[in-house]
């Protein structure tokens, strides 16, 4: 899923560190290229010498396993009309558009197609950090946040900023779903590309992908659930519930938002 650097918003494309030029998209093209059975080199995450080839048939293609921990889930703090925020593949969106209107947007035009030919019935090319200009006020009922993409606010100061937008595109008893890397939870030192931070509940993780001639690189911010109880204050979410991944190998977990009511506010 690739994002236009915006500073106001705190996502940082790291310019600095990247061999990546105007149009690289090495995610969406390498999504796309499997789906149509074209890929022949792998996807690759790397950090200095280290290194990750993406399992892109599990990471991405896999079916929404309805009666998995994960599936359960979702399916309990999730209704329609729903917003799948960097829906990838659409591997979400296409179970979930079979109960409810769901809406799919990622920035990557690669993906967008790759959501459409694959049979999401509403792909759009829509920016994350500018929902307020895609959609009109409660628009949804809830909204979809999985990848880890939250982390591509870049602060504490820009997740807040972020919350506000799906909150002005949602319901006043809208909910949603985000899913993070805390950096107090598991063993997230082995995370690819992991930086920790002195301040509690935060941390960064750097990461460049690479396929065939494409190069991207990201910077993440890692935030504790804690942290993004702290950044929730004052947007009009609440964050009302937290899992971790099942895994001790992991430190992934997902939060469920909702609204609070004008009296709580």
């Amino acid at each position: 899923m690739r994002f236009g650097t915006d500073s106001h918003h705190g996502f940082i494309l790291v310019e600095a560190v990247s061999h990546s030029v105007a149009g690289d998209d090495p995610l969406g093209r390498a999504l796309s290229d499997y789906h149509r059975g074209e890929r022949e080199e792998p996807l690759v995450d790397r950090d200095g010498a280290e290194t990750r080839e993406q399992p892109v048939e599990r990471f991405y293609f896999g079916e929404f396993d309805p009666k998995s921990e994960r599936g359960e889930w979702l399916r309990a703090w999730l209704s329609g009309p729903l917003l799948d925020v960097g829906a990838g593949a659409g591997r979400d969106t296409l179970y979930f558009q079979d109960r409810f209107e769901t809406v799919a947007i990622d920035m990557s035009d690669h993906l967008v197609e790759t959501m459409r030919e694959r049979g999401v019935g509403d792909a759009r090319r829509v920016d994350m950090f500018a929902l307020r200009d895609a959609f009109e006020r409660d628009r949804f009922q809830s909204a979809l946040v999985w990848g880890t993409q939250i982390g591509l606010a870049g602060s504490m100061q820009g997740l807040q900023e972020f919350f506000g937008d799906p909150a002005f595109v949602t319901t006043p008893d809208a909910t949603a779903v985000v899913h993070g890397y805390d950096p107090e939870s598991g063993p997230i030192e082995e995370l690819l590309g992991y930086r920790p931070d002195p301040t509690p509940g935060l941390a960064y993780r750097v990461v460049h992908s690479t396929y065939e001639n494409d190069h991207q690189t990201l910077l993440f911010r890692l935030f504790s659930p804690d942290r993004l109880r702290e950044a929730a204050v004052g947007t009009g979410w609440e964050v009302a519930a937290v899992e971790h991944a099942p895994s001790e190998s992991s430190s992934s977990y997902y939060a469920a938002l909702r609204k609070l009511s004008s009296k709580q506010r």
